[in-house]
């Protein structure tokens, strides 16, 4: 099965579609998959629920699908850096649903590993734990917290094989990981693509048995979210 596609309109083909929840790898600029999502949004698809962490910076990324009024809804833990995002949710075009940003990285987690749901004490007693389930274990009250599953998952990775094994540097191995085992498909744009078997198994973070299809990374897609220099003398 040959997983490798020449670019990513092609390895979208046949998959993407209106209506679709899909997870988006990164945090802030460092490790989102750019490249698959300026071909989502040169697809023009609608009504789109994201799952990531935050939506990059206005016109990067998700940022650009935000602009492009492709996204409905955003399912995150911070908004920050992207004003558009904050514009949209503030004037009612766009629905978010706000997590603490440990218990959305551990509802991804879980929804990739089968778990359907579970309890933290993270939001007890805050607008958090509005309509769900409390339950005390040992004295201490806990929010039970629904797991997440998209139909597709973009991620980018530093390095991938032809089989899908990828390693993420640094911080890039933030969301990423999670999210290519919880959706019905993860498709990863890599940086440094090898041929199978070169990769040492020792180092792999991602088994190729998760990544279905695999683009290289545009590699002129470098961006700085906070540029900080130091007063020369």
């Amino acid at each position: 099965m040959n997983k490798v596609f020449p670019d990513a309109k092609s390895a979208l083909e046949g998959v993407i579609k209106d209506g679709m929840t899909i997870m988006s790898g990164g945090f802030g600029l460092c490790g989102i998959a750019e490249t698959l999502a300026n071909a989502i949004g040169e697809l023009g698809v609608k009504n789109l629920t994201v799952i990531s962490n935050n939506a990059a910076v206005d016109g990067i990324g998700l940022g650009q699908l935000l602009a492009n009024k492709q996204i409905k809804k955003m399912i995150s833990s911070y908004v920050g850096e992207n004003k558009t995002f904050a514009q949209m949710y503030l004037a009612g075009e766009l629905e978010l649903e706000f997590n603490p940003q440990g218990t959305l990285a551990e509802r991804i987690r879980a929804g990739g590993a089968g778990i359907p749901a579970f309890f933290t004490k993270t939001g007890v007693g805050t607008v958090i734990a509005e309509g769900k389930e409390i339950r005390e274990f040992d004295g201490e009250k806990y929010v039970m917290e629904r797991s997440l599953f998209a139909d597709l998952s973009i991620v980018h990775a530093w390095k991938g094989d032809t089989a899908g094994n990828l390693v993420y540097r640094k911080t890039a191995r933030n969301f990423n990981p999670m999210m290519a085992t919880a959706s019905r498909m993860t498709i990863a744009e890599v940086e440094h693509l090898v041929p199978a078997g070169e990769i040492d198994p020792d180092q792999i973070h991602t088994p190729g048995i998760f990544v279905k299809r695999i683009v290289q990374a545009d590699p002129a897609l470098k961006h700085i979210e906070q540029r900080t220099v130091r007063q020369r003398a």
